[in-house]
């Protein structure tokens, strides 16, 4: 079953005992989007990859990042006769280095890339003529806070997220580690949820990062390390 927004906060209140009065939508809101970023930091997934096409202009070593970018994946440009090459990632020092060098060659197919700061990332030699770019990154998670119910006049809109339509025990558990944090509650609530949530996250990680990314043909079965404890003597 998925989540809703209203279903989660009400969950949150119930789990804690408290009510709307002090855990109010405003705060809710702010303690769900941060276990939302939490999970998404923890855990490299699949949901947030996102492709943008562009087109590196002649003479410009510079290409500005796209609004919701949080980690670029991998670079593809494609000249006008259907070659495609993959830039190579160097840090700003090495483009630096680069321009600076006499016997560079400056303008070619650019090669490398870095991120230059928050608004642009830079490419070496500076492009000798129009490329078509493919950037594969990683984007800003969609948050459950806000979205909105499907209406006739917006259809394709959701009341859910991935993660609050697949993996609502994770989201539900990120919240209350979240909650109790900020209603200052018992400790040993806060460590069962965080242990919890820890669980979860384990499982999520399996599957994420560990069977969607294998051939269980060539790489075998993904296994994880059960704690379990031996039984007393």
């Amino acid at each position: 079953m998925a989540y809703t927004l209203s279903e989660l906060q009400t969950d949150i209140r119930n789990y804690t005992e408290v009510d709307s009065n002090v855990l109010s939508d405003s705060v809710l809101s702010r303690l769900i989007k941060n276990a939302e970023l939490k999970v998404y930091r923890e855990i490299d997934t699949d949901q947030n990859v996102h492709y943008a096409t562009s087109s590196l202009i002649v003479g410009n070593r510079y290409v500005t990042i796209p609004a919701d970018l949080r980690a670029i994946r991998y670079v593809q440009l494609k000249d006008t006769a259907g070659n495609q090459y993959y830039l190579e990632q160097r840090d700003t020092s090495f483009i630096a280095e680069y321009y600076s060098t006499p016997d560079t060659n400056a303008v070619d197919i650019p090669k490398y890339y870095a991120n230059w700061d928050e608004t642009y990332w830079v490419v070496a030699p500076t492009p000798d003529k129009t490329y078509a770019i493919t950037l594969a990154y990683d984007k800003e998670p969609t948050s459950i806070t806000s979205t909105t119910l499907p209406t006739t006049a917006n259809p394709a809109s959701t009341n859910g997220t991935y993660l609050s339509n697949k993996y609502q025990d994770l989201l539900l558990y990120a919240c209350l580690v979240n909650a109790y944090g900020y209603l200052k509650g018992p400790q040993d609530m806060l460590q069962y949820y965080q242990a919890q949530y820890n669980e979860a996250l384990e499982s999520y990680a399996i599957e994420q990062i560990g069977i969607r990314r294998r051939d269980e043909y060539q790489d075998g079965e993904v296994r994880a390390q059960l704690n379990v404890k031996p039984p007393s003597s």
